[in-house]
């Protein structure tokens, strides 16, 4: 395979982590700015974001099912794209869980949670630019410790929400929205984690 084809799948995990990075940002944006009147208009916003990213997925596997040579194994490649793809997923689903939840007010640590996520879809970011070159990279298993770094730093944010929502708040409805939003914010946190953890797997299988 030509040096050319074989970038085209490192270059489409940099564009899909990309979608990822946007949906993170919009979601920070609608957690400080929060208006609940707005709320279906950003969720179709971010939808949107979601779905371009979908079909940058398919495009790729549509490309993988041709090719004949890869530059590395095809499930690592699928495994690949699949765990970036529910980064995305994932943080669109915490504006899902603020639409159905009919959220009135915004709880100070989901605007935590959402900057924590900026810095772990950047680390993504950083990381997926120098995959390409992992045989040689200085610095990707940097970006593999610091995503762990702040995926851990998401436990303990989690943790924190949780006992300042069940300390402070008598509302049982409130308790229940919240405790959905936090885990599915957790959750987003986790899916970066996954991606790294597939990276460092092709990178053992490889070297």
């Amino acid at each position: 395979m030509s040096k050319k084809k074989d970038s085209y799948y490192f270059e489409n995990f940099v564009t899909c982590v990309e979608y990822s990075s946007r949906a993170a940002r919009m979601l920070e944006e609608n957690l400080i700015h929060f208006r609940r009147e707005n709320l279906k208009d950003r969720l179709d916003e971010i939808h949107r974001v979601e779905h371009d990213a979908d079909q940058k997925k398919h495009e790729m596997i549509g490309v993988l099912v041709k090719a004949f040579i890869t530059p590395i194994e095809r499930e690592d490649i699928i495994l690949l794209s699949q765990s970036i793809d529910e980064v995305t997923d994932k943080i669109e689903d915490v504006m899902i869980r603020l639409y159905i939840n009919n959220v009135k007010d915004i709880r100070p640590e989901a605007v935590e949670f959402a900057a924590l996520l900026i810095q772990c879809c950047e680390a993504l970011s950083q990381m997926m630019q120098e995959f390409e070159n992992f045989k040689k990279s200085k610095t990707l298993h940097e970006c593999l410790i610091r995503i762990n770094e702040l995926e851990e730093q998401g436990d303990r944010l989690f943790i924190k929400s949780m006992r300042k929502l069940h300390k402070e708040t008598d509302n049982v409805i409130d308790i229940i929205a919240w405790r959905e939003i936090f885990n599915y914010l957790e959750k987003c946190c986790d899916a970066c984690e996954h991606v790294a953890d597939a990276v460092e797997s092709v990178i053992m299988k490889n070297t």
